[in-house]
């Protein structure tokens, strides 16, 4: 049996690498890194199929290093330690070996912590990939000796470009003398992940009629009639995990656990989940329950500690507790259209008497002169301006029609009056 078409098709060197042209084009700056021979231990963030594992292997045969790989789901200590043995009992054979992690964001702290010494000691140069943050994923003391390379997403013609040398490169397909009249449903089900959309050519070639043509109706109609084999690798990750953050949002307690069951029969990492639904927390359902932030940080701290298959349970909670949750996005829009204010008018000028007033000149110029204390005042309130002044009056937050902010949109009616017509 051949090996998939993303491993035959795979690019040997720079030139032939795909996309990431702000790291590996000519003069970028992890090409210049390469070319001058000596690496630091890095990390590749960006999402899947982007090429991480493809620059990994072309970083170490253009230094002519001895390359390891392990898989953070399914290795552990040992197997850090057993590679780190293989490589001090090859010595200098095996001097600047290239040690690659896979979805180093699933290794625990413990298993992280393993890689320490060898990597301060120059034993093994380590190059992680992860699709997670990891300023919140990897620990402090690994992420400090290692440089962090963001890798974007796959610009369509970087898509294209990889069908078309599949179809004449590839010694299996050029053989078969197929056409690409539409690319639209192929792009569209690759989600920018090259791997997939690699998958789903092969696929689709091999189910293809005689006339050997793909079109947008044909490449759905096969998809759809294997979809069994074409995800069988969790390839459809982030669209359950979309499937599900949607469901939350729309109110449907079926689909969200539906959803999280898919997942959790995935083995998907359930920290990831679970900061899903922190974020959900705050931007769609946000001041409706404002109980619903916490409930969301106390399941991810509940996770981190707990992890499967109990953690099942205590995401179910939160999930069927965010679904049945009112909601709205008024913290969302508040923030982002301040945001845009700000891009829009620049940095406008503090009033006088919100300023802070530390010295004696600061004093003489009216710095924090006419600042009413709040606490001062019947109900802890006055009514003052604290916008700047080419702002006043603008509107932000307005508070979304639920029963929580009806009652915030009264509050702050009965203090501002008309000046913030809500």
């Amino acid at each position: 049996m051949s090996a998939p078409l993303a491993e035959r098709i795979r690019p040997k060197n720079l030139d032939e690498y795909v996309g990431q042209k702000h790291l590996v084009g000519q003069g970028a700056v992890l090409r210049k890194v390469i070319d001058s021979g000596t690496i630091p231990s890095m990390i590749f963030w960006g999402p899947p199929g982007v090429g991480k594992t493809t620059l990994a292997l072309i970083i170490s045969q253009a230094l002519k290093r001895p390359f390891y790989q392990l898989s953070a789901i399914n290795a552990g200590v040992k197997d850090v330690r057993e590679v780190i043995d293989s490589v001090k009992n090859a010595g200098m054979f095996s001097q600047g070996a290239i040690l690659f992690i896979d979805e180093i964001h699933r290794f625990s702290k413990s298993q992280q912590d393993s890689l320490l010494g060898a990597v301060e000691r120059g034993t093994i140069t380590l190059i992680g990939a992860t699709t997670e943050n990891p300023s919140f994923e990897v620990i402090s003391a690994l992420l400090s000796r290692s440089q962090v390379y963001v890798l974007k997403h796959l610009e369509k013609e970087d898509l294209i470009g990889l069908v078309d040398t599949a179809l004449t490169k590839d010694e299996e397909l050029k053989k078969i003398n197929v056409t690409v009249q539409e690319y639209e449903a192929l792009l569209r089900l690759s989600g920018g992940d090259a791997r997939r959309l690699l998958n789903v050519l092969e696929l689709v070639v091999s189910s293809l009629p005689e006339d050997k043509i793909i079109t947008n109706d044909r490449v759905g109609e096969i998809v759809q009639a294997n979809m069994a084999s074409y995800d069988k690798n969790g390839e459809m990750h982030y669209d359950v995990i979309s499937a599900f953050i949607k469901s939350i949002r729309g109110s449907d307690p079926q689909a969200a656990v539906y959803y999280l069951a898919r997942m959790v029969e995935g083995g998907e990492d359930p920290k990831f989940i679970a900061r899903r639904m922190l974020i959900l927390a705050s931007e769609d359902v946000g001041m409706a329950n404002p109980n619903a932030l916490l409930m969301a940080d106390a399941t991810f701290r509940a996770v981190e500690n707990i992890g499967w298959p109990e953690s099942r349970i205590i995401l179910s909670q939160c999930a069927i507790f965010l679904a049945t949750s009112p909601k709205s996005n008024s913290a969302y829009t508040a923030i982002d259209d301040a945001i845009a204010e700000v891009k829009n008018s620049g940095d406008q000028p503090i009033p006088l008497h919100l300023r802070n007033a530390p010295t004696k000149l600061m004093k003489e110029l009216n710095y924090g002169k006419d600042y009413l204390y709040s606490h001062m005042y019947e109900g802890n309130f006055v009514a003052q301006d604290f916008l700047p002044e080419n702002l006043k009056g603008k509107l932000f937050y307005n508070p979304a029609k639920n029963q929580r902010e009806e009652q915030i949109r009264e509050w702050l009616k009965a203090r501002w009056g008309t000046r913030y017509p809500l």
